[in-house]
């Protein structure tokens, strides 16, 4: 009897859990796009051996893909995820060749991350009102949280009381690939982390104990309301396209950028494995540098 579609693909999916230890949102967008392929294939050419799957059958997946008008950026990680399954099926002996070798994935044309202006940010936190209810507390922490430390929206939401260090004014945070490092932050945030968590004994009898924000039924915070609330509150002080999480870790690197950080540090605080993830941001500091020249060179 033929293996199923996710009987095939289960095993490369549990090698990514427990060797590889990719994150569970990492796993479900390659476990979507690994079903998405082999849907496709049975679609258009029927049920056949993993063996069989040529170049031919992924370019025809690819182009269906192009036709629907998904943007290059989206297609490249679906071709990243099909060599991910590929090279498993190699290394494990289950096929002799790849069908991906002669795929090239489409350029992308590199765009460089918005951020929030560092005035806008200002205003944000001196002048905007925050409800004086549960969520307007958490709110303002959350906020506080992601522009402070440039940490990612799931370390946020699985943030844990045990990773705030009082004594040294930091927060011990777990990254991608269960990557740990230490985030410096403020005094003030500190105090202000200690005494949500103080305030959380006060106001709930049932909540979860181990993380440190909370949803005013006293459970870990929802990804998507995290967005919600981010999106709230950037639409009040910017008029820049993108207002997500992801946007105020822009935010918090370009800042650093702006202001000399050095490269390797702001790599070591946004938890990249490497600097080419974070030079992206070095461009955003070199338009600042010919923005100040044009304003203030006589002869720019």
């Amino acid at each position: 009897m033929p293996q199923s579609n996710q009987e095939i693909i289960q095993p490369f999916l549990d090698y990514l859990k427990f060797q590889k230890r990719y994150s569970q949102h990492t796993i479900i967008s390659y476990e979507n796009d690994l079903i998405s392929f082999f849907d496709f294939i049975e679609l258009q050419f029927g049920s056949m051996p993993l063996a069989d799957i040529n170049s031919s059958f992924v370019r025809s997946w690819l182009a269906s893909l192009k036709e629907g008008k998904m943007t290059s950026k989206s297609i490249n990680r679906k071709i990243s995820a099909l060599k991910s399954f590929f090279k498993y099926q190699l290394k494990n002996g289950l096929l002799q060749a790849s069908p991906m070798g002669a795929i090239i994935s489409p350029k992308i044309s590199k765009r460089l991350p918005q951020f929030v202006a560092e005035n806008d940010m200002h205003d944000l936190f001196a002048y905007m009102e925050f409800p004086d209810t549960w969520d307007g507390r958490t709110d303002k922490l959350l906020l506080q949280l992601l522009y402070n430390t440039g940490m990612r929206r799931a370390e946020l939401v699985g943030l844990k009381e045990s990773q705030i260090d009082k004594g040294n004014t930091s927060i011990k945070v777990l990254g991608k690939g269960n990557k740990e490092r230490v985030l410096p932050v403020s005094n003030e945030l500190i105090n202000s982390i200690l005494e949500y968590m103080a305030a959380k004994r006060t106001l709930f009898e049932q909540f979860d104990p181990a993380v440190v924000l909370i949803s005013k039924k006293g459970r870990q915070l929802d990804p998507k309301q995290v967005y919600i609330v981010v999106k709230k509150y950037l639409s009040q002080v910017t008029t820049i396209d993108k207002k997500s999480p992801h946007v105020l870790r822009h935010s918090f690197a370009t800042h650093l950028m702006n202001n000399g950080a050095d490269l390797n540090a702001v790599k070591e605080l946004l938890g990249h494995s490497s600097l080419a993830a974070t030079q992206i941001y070095t461009h955003n500091t070199i338009e600042k540098l010919k923005d100040i020249y044009k304003k203030a060179h006589p002869k720019a």
